[in-house]
């Protein structure tokens, strides 16, 4: 079974920001994205906006098309929010993104109507209706057909540093679950869910999904629903590790990071290089520990087992990313990747704001939507 890859001239860039709506007065998800969609159609004079519909009624994914750097994908994306935002207002909801909500039931929400849909919560019945999870994915355009899979599995060792740096998810159903991000865990157990596998060569990839199209498991290759994966029809490598991020900010220096890593990655593969890899089972671990203690992580290094704190891990990392990031025109963006760890990250000014409100999640809401405003 051939999979054909549509091979990207350049390292573009495409991001996919998703949003839960929450109602202004109660902060409880509202299942009202077809009223915004309805709006937004209407705003612009157009049936094709850069907005995507989701699993549940209570979420709104905005799109860019294809960028050529960090800067552009930003304004692509607050250019739609712009409108996407005007039209919440009208509704009386707010725009809210991490990783899940705070106090939301799983048992209030509303699937969107689709085929898709009903057959993902059919098959997986519980585990799927409890996905009150957002995230970010981030495509990186690569050249070549045989790059990508290497690019994956060498991606994989920093995983642990991109779960840190997102992790918006430490509360769920009104309770601290003692994780940095309950969203990774959580998403991991739909059946094609979770980290990919290490192929080496496409043809691999190929047997894999031929296999998995005839006893069922999939009917098209999206529905593998990996941490990384490709995305053949595209040409990209995509990158959805991440939590959902509150900050444009943050959103700004977490997608230059991801389109340094790739296109390092793609280069040292044309110079001839053979890409460090870890055994999987060093790679699951390490997403184990950055769920569980985010930025705080101890992650495992390599295939010795040399481990190091993941925020001093990352003060080299990128330090070697910084000619790439010349080359991107992503300098300033890489070098405020450092900025979250001083601030914090989402989890941790989630449960700051927890413990000063005396446990009022409401309060949590009220802070994730308004950073969302910060420049």
């Amino acid at each position: 079974m051939g999979i054909d890859f549509a091979a990207s001239e350049r390292p573009t860039l495409g991001v996919e920001w998703e949003f839960a709506l929450v109602d202004k007065d109660t902060r409880d998800l509202s299942n009202t994205a077809a009223e915004l969609f309805a709006r937004v159609y209407d705003e612009e004079g157009t049936q094709d906006p850069k907005l995507h519909k989701e699993l549940l009624r209570n979420t709104v994914e905005v799109v860019t098309g294809v960028c050529e750097n960090v800067q552009e994908a930003i304004e692509d994306l607050q250019q739609t929010l712009a409108f996407v935002q005007k039209a919440g207002d009208e509704l009386g909801v707010d725009l809210y993104c991490a990783g899940t909500h705070p106090f939301a039931q799983w048992s209030s929400q509303l699937l969107t109507p689709g085929h898709r849909y009903e057959e993902l919560i059919a098959r997986t019945q519980w585990w799927g209706r409890q996905m009150l999870i957002w995230g970010v994915h981030v495509h990186v355009g690569v050249r070549r057909r045989e790059h990508v899979l290497p690019i994956i599995s060498s991606l994989l060792n920093q995983f642990p540093h991109l779960q840190a740096l997102s992790a918006s998810s430490p509360i769920w159903a009104g309770t601290d679950t003692g994780y940095a991000s309950n969203r990774a865990m959580m998403f991991q157990q739909l059946p094609t869910a979770g980290l990919p596998f290490q192929f080496e060569r496409w043809e691999e990839f190929e047997a894999f999904v031929h296999d998995q199209k005839k006893t069922g498991v999939i009917d098209h290759i999206n529905e593998l629903r990996w941490d990384i994966r490709p995305s053949p029809h595209l040409g990209t490598v995509e990158v959805r590790v991440c939590d959902g991020i509150p900050t444009v900010r943050e959103l700004r220096s977490i997608v230059a990071l991801i389109h340094c890593l790739v296109v390092d990655l793609e280069e040292r593969l044309e110079a001839g290089e053979a890409l460090p890899t870890m055994p999987p089972w060093h790679v699951q671990e390490n997403k184990w520990r950055a769920a569980r203690y985010g930025l705080d992580a101890e992650i495992i290094l390599d295939a010795e087992c040399n481990e190091r704190l993941v925020t001093d891990d990352l003060d080299d990392l990128l330090t070697r990313l910084e000619p790439v990031a010349v080359r991107l025109g992503c300098a300033s963006e890489l070098a405020s990747v450092a900025e979250i760890p001083r601030r914090g990250a989402s989890y941790q000014r989630q449960r700051e704001v927890a413990a000063a409100t005396g446990g009022d999640l409401v309060a949590v809401v009220d802070s994730v939507v308004r950073e969302l405003h910060e420049p």
